[in-house]
């Protein structure tokens, strides 16, 4: 009985694949849904506003400590900043581009090589999510009267990144399957 049911563990990697595409579409569904919301857009600032591949996107990204809301909380003056800020204009492209790309994961039988380049897409996202890392000091536990602060302490902000290591072997995972039914279906 023991060998059965372990056989039927070392079975699973194929349901955990379509699990894993499934996570990939509806986490990028979600979030890039998310991106046409006022406090997801807020949410982002810090990241966008520290990043040297990112920060060209918003008009003033030094300034935006001093314009925060915190999830839940609309202060309009720090909304007006945050629309001259470009802070939802960069949040709804980059909405569009999330939920584009989780259409064309889920297309990967009838659309493979799309299906792969986007997959290829995730990951590089992933690299540049993971860079918030080092480039974000809010990735971090702040240094206020606790003695655990900054490296190895994440923030809430820290720990939301790090997941992205799971979703880059996800993405690399749908890729490589997408690659191989477009070069199957090329075959025939």
């Amino acid at each position: 009985m023991k060998t059965s049911i372990i056989n039927n563990i070392a079975n699973l990697d194929q349901f955990g694949k379509k699990v894993i595409r499934f996570g990939i579409i509806v986490v990028f569904l979600w979030i890039g849904g998310l991106k046409f919301f006022t406090y997801e857009a807020d949410g982002i600032v810090p990241f966008v506003a520290n990043s040297p591949f990112m920060s060209f996107f918003y008009n003033h990204p030094t300034e935006y400590k001093h314009h925060q809301n915190k999830e839940g909380e609309l202060i309009i003056a720090n909304h007006q900043w945050n629309t001259e800020n470009n802070t939802y204009g960069f949040s709804k492209g980059l909405g569009v581009f999330l939920v584009t790309l989780a259409v064309l994961v889920a297309l990967y039988k009838v659309a493979p090589l799309p299906s792969m380049v986007a997959s290829l897409l995730i990951a590089i996202l992933t690299l540049g999510t993971l860079s918030f890392l080092i480039t974000t000091p809010e990735s971090w536990v702040p240094h206020l009267t606790d003695e655990q602060w900054g490296f190895p302490y994440l923030s809430g902000r820290g720990r939301l990144v790090l997941k992205d290591l799971v979703i880059l072997g996800g993405a690399i995972i749908t890729m490589s399957e997408s690659a191989r039914v477009y070069l199957r279906q090329k075959s025939k």
